[in-house]
């Protein structure tokens, strides 16, 4: 896996995935929405820390560090 986020896009996903996770604490979001927004949490957080996201592999994104080709 090469990796494909730079760090303001991974401190963006942790960003999120804290605050979807205060929401639910604080009782803002309950049932099937939050369900699915913590999945997308979870996902949000994996993807930080493996610095490494699917889908920008399939739409050839990359926002990390410009590498030289040799």
């Amino acid at each position: 896996m090469k990796k494909n986020m730079g760090s303001i896009d991974k401190a963006v996903r942790i960003l999120a995935a804290i605050i979807v996770l205060v929401l639910y604490l604080a009782g803002q979001i309950t049932g099937t929405a939050a369900i699915i927004l913590g999945v997308i949490a979870v996902v949000f957080i994996i993807t930080s820390l493996a610095s490494f996201c699917p889908l920008y592999t399939l739409f050839k994104i990359n926002t990390g560090k410009a590498q030289e080709k040799q």
